[in-house]
Parts: C-alpha cells; sequence; structure tokens
C-alpha cells in the first residue's frame, strides 16, 4: 500500500524530429565541408587556385598597379632589355611588357570565364532536358550534339573568327570590342557539347531515382524537378568541367589571336602579344618568353586545381 503512493517518474517525452529542411541543410553543410577537407589535401590544387587567384587579382587592378599606358609607345625605349624601370623589357613599340601582361590578361581571363559560363549553360540545358523527356527530343538533341561534335573546331573557329570580323553591321555596332564578342561568340558556339554529354548521363541516372519520383508524385513541375533536384545533384561534374573549361579556352583564345583572327589592337591579349613578336622573338626571345610563359603558368594551375575538385567531389575516392 505504501509503495502504491509512491508516483512513478515522469518520462520525459521525445524531442520532436527535425524538420527535414534542416536535416538537408546540415546535411548540405556537412557535404560541402567534406569537399573542402579533401581539397586541401591536395597540394598541388591549393597551390594553382593560389596562384590563379594572385594573377587574377594582380589582372584585375591592372589600372592601379601597373607602371605604364598599356597602349602608349615610346620610340626612345623600342625593345629595351629588363631593367629597374621596365621589369620585363619593352615590345617593338616601345611599350612596357609587364603592363601589357596585366591588362592582356584581363581580355584573356575575361573571354575563357565568360565563354565556358556560357557553354556551361547551353550544354546544361541541352542534356537535361534530352535526357528527362526522352524520345524524339531526345534524339534529336543528342543527334545534333553528336554532329557537332564530329566537326574540325579549329577550321571552323577560324572560318566564323574571320567571317564575323568581317561583318560590316557587327564592326560599326560593337566598336572596339568587336574582336572580344566574337570570340566570347565563337568559343561558346563550339564549346558546349562535352558538357551536355555529361549532363545527359548524370541526369538519365538521377531522374528515375526515388527523390525524382516523389517530386513527380507530389506534382511539382517538369522544370522544377530538373533544375531542382536533377541538376544540382550533378553538379559535381559539371563544376569539374567548368573548371577545366577555363584552361582549354585560354588556349583556343591565345591560338586563334597568335593566328591574327583573335583578339585585335588596341585590346591586348597574351595571344595577340605572342603574335606580335614573331619576327623578333630569336632577337629579343623575353618578348615571347614572358606571354608564353604566363599561359603556361595559368593553366597548368587551373589543371591542378580541376584533378583536385574532381577528387574531391568523386566520394568513391578514398582520402
Amino acid at each position: 500500500m505504501i509503495a502504491s503512493a509512491i508516483p512513478a517518474p515522469a518520462i520525459p517525452a521525445p524531442a520532436p524530429p527535425a524538420f527535414d529542411d534542416d536535416v538537408l541543410a546540415t546535411e548540405e553543410v556537412s557535404q560541402w565541408r567534406l569537399v573542402w577537407r579533401r581539397f586541401r589535401r591536395h597540394r598541388l590544387g591549393l597551390l594553382g587556385i593560389t596562384v590563379i587567384g594572385l594573377i587574377a587579382l594582380a589582372c584585375i587592378l591592372a589600372p592601379w598597379i601597373a607602371p605604364y599606358t598599356f597602349d602608349k609607345p615610346d620610340t626612345s625605349k623600342i625593345m629595351a632589355t629588363p631593367s629597374a624601370s621596365h621589369w620585363l623589357g619593352t615590345d617593338e613599340l616601345g611599350r612596357d611588357v609587364l603592363t601589357r601582361l596585366l591588362y592582356a590578361g584581363r581580355i584573356s581571363l575575361l573571354v575563357s570565364l565568360v565563354a565556358t559560363l556560357l557553354s556551361i549553360v547551353i550544354g546544361v540545358l541541352v542534356g537535361s532536358i534530352a535526357a528527362y523527356f526522352g524520345g524524339v527530343l531526345d534524339t534529336l538533341l543528342m543527334r545534333f550534339t553528336d554532329m557537332m561534335l564530329s566537326l574540325p573546331s579549329l577550321p571552323l573557329l577560324l572560318i566564323f573568327s574571320k567571317t564575323l570580323r568581317d561583318f560590316g553591321p557587327l564592326r560599326r555596332a560593337l566598336g572596339d570590342n568587336t574582336s572580344v564578342v566574337i570570340i566570347i561568340t565563337v568559343l561558346t558556339i563550339f564549346g558546349w557539347m562535352n558538357v551536355a554529354r555529361l549532363v545527359y548521363g548524370s541526369v538519365l541516372s538521377l531522374k528515375a531515382r526515388e527523390f525524382t519520383e516523389a517530386s513527380r508524385a507530389l506534382g511539382a513541375s517538369s522544370f522544377r524537378i530538373i533544375f531542382t533536384h536533377l541538376v544540382p545533384n550533378s553538379a559535381a561534374p559539371i563544376i569539374v568541367a567548368m573548371t577545366l573549361g577555363i584552361g582549354s579556352r585560354i588556349i583556343a583564345e591565345a591560338s586563334l589571336s597568335f593566328l591574327g583572327l583573335g583578339i585585335v589592337p588596341p585590346n591586348p591579349s597574351w595571344g595577340s602579344m605572342l603574335s606580335g613578336v614573331q619576327a623578333y622573338m630569336f632577337r629579343n626571345p623575353w618578348l615571347a618568353f614572358y606571354p608564353g610563359l604566363t599561359i603556361l603558368i595559368v593553366v597548368l594551375a587551373i589543371n591542378f586545381a580541376g584533378d583536385a575538385l574532381r577528387d574531391a567531389l568523386d566520394p568513391r575516392l578514398k582520402h
């Protein structure tokens, strides 16, 4: 009787389950934190990111840190050797090579970055729409992608660049920026196909997953499913393709400019700097050495960073 009079201890109520949004947000933060942890262990990747950041920052700040004006010739110092006043020497018109390298980097990096982003957008649209809807649309889009991949890119880049440059209304409308816009357009037209193939394969494997079926059952539209669930879950190959695409477009722009069909004066680029010194490169080798070395360092750093990102974003690799 005495024992029965003692009240039983209160059992605390179980804590309410966390909201799905909170769980998803925590998982997302943890995932990207894990990616960063993997990336930090890749020393060449960290070196590449550091080098790219320093060069990009120097090019952005060129109007404030460049010692001279990039397009102002000095006939008293034509092809001067490197010295305290001109650290990298001067070119055939007496212009400071270091100044022109910084300003040329603004154009080369801008062209490659914008062309890569536009290519990513087109490739994601084509690949995701073809994979999700399938049928006739899939056949048309991916066969067109295959046809574009089979075309010889360099000759067509030259032809399109020359044709657009000679188009009078376009030149009058764009003025000095004509060559920049043309190079971005040409590199975009012939640069989206690999991204489309990557996104196509990724979305094709994701569209039959449970979360896609659940979204469809809840009444989500097709485009909401594609751009809210499928494309974000394909972010890893897209990011890697974007990183490596910047390096390849820097080389493509330099190739076109070296052949005289890329960036034209008064806008400098690393490729056009190489093109302008062909007649002097054996007598004054630094005129070709510095822009060539800059292209090599930037592209190598981008490839290091791309390899590190690929390893960090691949969950099948052990780190």
